[in-house]
């Protein structure tokens, strides 16, 4: 399962080369990282005052702490080692966005957001993108366990009714919205737009539940 007891505590070594070169961070995740902590930081709050009764619709993706890496970090090294493209974390927005719509006693918060953003991303590609890594994989990248991720795809897929689809229409409409998050919060520039679609790297272990910082992959303990 995703959260771990501390009995059972292990670390994972960075097995990235040494040379890698970075990658470029499309703008569009920065976008959507700050969508997102500006709505987890408000539904923090409500949370806060309900004496956490509200949200509850979401309990599984929750873990029993918040994870250290941010959400701008999150998306970078999801970006970074599953070569997904742009337009996923767009349709993985969008899925984050529907689950609020069908469900709405949900709630985006610190102990489910980076769970619901690995799930979501990982079904996009799996729409999107013609070459895309399997389940295992992301669960590395993402910090969770294979089984666990297998669970939350499952979980995901029910509570939007299997609704994956989303038109070109839509995929617009999403991008022109995010595209004004970035210029009504001072910005001053626009953000490139991602098209909606018609070799394994080796890469970092960490859990989600905790971080260490480090200029290399960041080595991560459960």
């Amino acid at each position: 399962m995703l959260a771990v007891d501390d009995a059972n505590h292990h670390r994972f070594q960075p097995d990235m080369a040494a040379g890698t070169e970075p990658t470029t961070t499309p703008r569009v995740l920065s976008v959507i990282a700050f969508a997102l902590e500006r709505l987890v930081a408000r539904n923090e709050g409500l949370v806060a005052e309900s004496a956490g009764l509200m949200g509850q619709s979401l309990n599984v993706f929750h873990g029993v702490r918040a994870p250290t890496i941010s959400i701008p970090k999150y998306l970078e090294r999801i970006y970074k080692y599953t070569n997904c493209s742009p337009s996923c974390f767009v349709v993985g927005y969008v899925y984050i966005d529907r689950l609020l719509h069908k469900h709405p006693d949900s709630l985006v918060i610190s102990l489910n957001v980076h769970r619901l953003l690995v799930t979501s991303v990982m079904v996009a590609s799996k729409m999107l993108d013609d070459v895309h890594y399997n389940n295992a994989f992301f669960a590395r990248v993402g910090g969770v366990s294979n089984g666990e991720l297998n669970r939350l795809e499952i979980e995901m897929l029910f509570m939007l009714d299997f609704g994956v689809v989303v038109s070109s229409r839509v995929f617009e409409n999403y991008c022109l919205y995010l595209e004004k998050e970035m210029l009504w919060n001072g910005a001053g520039h626009r953000m490139e737009k991602p098209i909606l679609p018609t070799s394994v790297d080796q890469v970092t272990e960490f859990s989600v539940e905790d971080t260490q910082s480090s200029s290399s992959p960041p080595l991560m303990a459960d």
